[in-house]
């Protein structure tokens, strides 16, 4: 029996949280807490030293594929960080930007988008206001509650253990691209 492609974690995505996701063009993310678990690494020497997620990097891929604008806000300057999102392809980083949401706003700003076309994925106070601005805000469980609670949805996976690759199914769900995002993976795509 084939696979169903619907998302195991749809029932949770009431049909508001699905219409505000529609309309993303831009998922903004932090990283420590999102894209980690917000662990830093210091060797003796004190290089830094942080793990990725393999399946929320395949997420962004897929939803860059499908035209969506990903960038990266992030309060440290990381080397690890930039050779990260270089990999990816990710095409806005903005390191070293505490004011999240003034960052939010200057790339925005470049791209001419309104709030309800942003997301913003953040876990800790300074990701706040940036959360609280774009039109879809998504935390994680391991995130500062105060975030939490004023974020769209919350994921069921922690930061660092697969949530960003969530959200962006969320989004592709919501867009009605999940299926097609999963197709080149699939022996009989029908």
């Amino acid at each position: 029996m084939p696979a169903s492609r619907t998302h195991p974690l749809i029932a949770l995505w009431p049909e508001p949280l699905l219409e505000k996701a529609r309309q993303v063009q831009l998922i903004a993310l932090d990283v420590d807490g999102i894209m980690s678990d917000g662990s830093v690494y210091f060797s003796a020497s004190g290089d830094e030293l942080k793990a990725f997620n393999i399946l929320d990097g395949l997420g962004l891929k897929q939803l860059m594929q499908a035209g969506i604008t990903v960038a990266v806000i992030t309060g440290r300057q990381s080397p690890l960080t930039e050779k990260r999102m270089s990999d990816l392809g990710i095409p806005h980083l903005m390191q070293g930007r505490e004011d999240k949401k003034t960052a939010l706003l200057e790339l925005t700003e470049t791209m001419n988008l309104p709030p309800e076309q942003i997301a913003y994925m953040g876990d800790d106070l300074p990701d706040l206001p940036a959360l609280q601005y774009a039109g879809l805000g998504i935390s994680v469980p391991n995130g500062y509650w105060l975030v939490q609670q004023h974020a769209d949805y919350c994921t069921q996976a922690r930061g660092g253990r697969g949530a960003v690759r969530e959200a962006c199914d969320l989004i592709l769900t919501a867009r009605g691209g999940l299926g097609q995002a999963l197709a080149p993976y699939l022996d009989n795509p029908a």
